[in-house]
């Protein structure tokens, strides 16, 4: 299929897991893809494999600032966008007991303040008709123990696609959210969980998804490029669970 030829689209957090999926199924549908992530090696890995049309960006979305550079960066290129999937965040998991403001601070700085921030400052390079995907979890349904500021950071972000779906209507811009459930990507890696105790955690987590198995980051990214594409035209302000039954069954 190309649904996305002669049309930019932008992924945050584009140099790994989801985020590269997503680029990569976007750049196949004849898409010109920018990416942004934090570390150059990944960054220059995924630009080599999208091929010479992808533009790779180096920002930070931890910094409410970064938003501005990025969209300032886009400018100076001529750049609009017909989509962004914003995708950048972080996954930490711990009891109330040990949360801290510092660990609350992290969580909500980067999936909500960074987002949000990271949309004010794109929307005026968006053209007509485009769209905003986000990335929820089902974390923000299942009440899952040591995830609450987690969960509660995607529920905010699954709040703001139907708040900001009424403001930016007006644009002709809609905005949807995808929550994946668990997948495996290097985000596992980085939960805060001990590394002897992850096989554990994980092997708990799979016996809890009905199809018992973890989904593939290709299958999250069908479902960001569906709601992204004119497909999902009249699709405004929803959530598309893509969590193999978990929160359903």
């Amino acid at each position: 299929m190309n649904r996305f030829i002669n049309k930019t689209v932008l992924v945050t957090g584009g140099n790994s897991g989801i985020g590269f999926a997503a680029a990569q199924g976007f750049a196949a549908e004849g898409a010109r893809v920018v990416i942004t992530g934090r570390d150059p090696k990944t960054l220059d890995a995924a630009k080599a494999t999208l091929g010479p049309n992808a533009v790779a960006l180096r920002n930070d979305a931890t910094d409410p600032a970064a938003a501005k550079t990025l969209a300032d960066a886009l400018t100076s290129r001529g750049i609009t966008l017909d989509a962004i999937f914003i995708n950048a965040g972080i996954a930490k998991l711990a009891p109330i007991e040990i949360v801290d403001e510092a660990f609350w601070d992290q969580v909500f700085n980067v999936n909500v303040k960074g987002a949000y921030f990271a949309i004010k400052a794109l929307v005026p390079l968006m053209n007509p008709g485009s769209a905003i995907v986000l990335n929820g979890s089902v974390n923000a349904h299942i009440g899952m123990p040591n995830s609450s500021v987690y969960a509660a950071s995607k529920a905010a972000l699954i709040s703001l696609a139907k708040t900001l779906s009424g403001e930016l209507l007006p644009r002709n811009i809609r905005v949807n959210v995808v929550s994946p459930g668990p997948v495996q990507t290097p985000l596992y890696g980085r939960l805060g969980i001990p590394a002897d105790k992850l096989p554990d955690v994980a092997a708990s987590i799979q016996s809890q998804v009905p199809l018992k198995r973890f989904g593939t980051p290709a299958e999250i990214a069908s479902a960001v490029i569906y709601l992204a594409s004119a497909d999902a035209a009249f699709i405004v302000g929803t959530e598309l669970l893509a969590d193999g039954g978990m929160s359903q069954l």
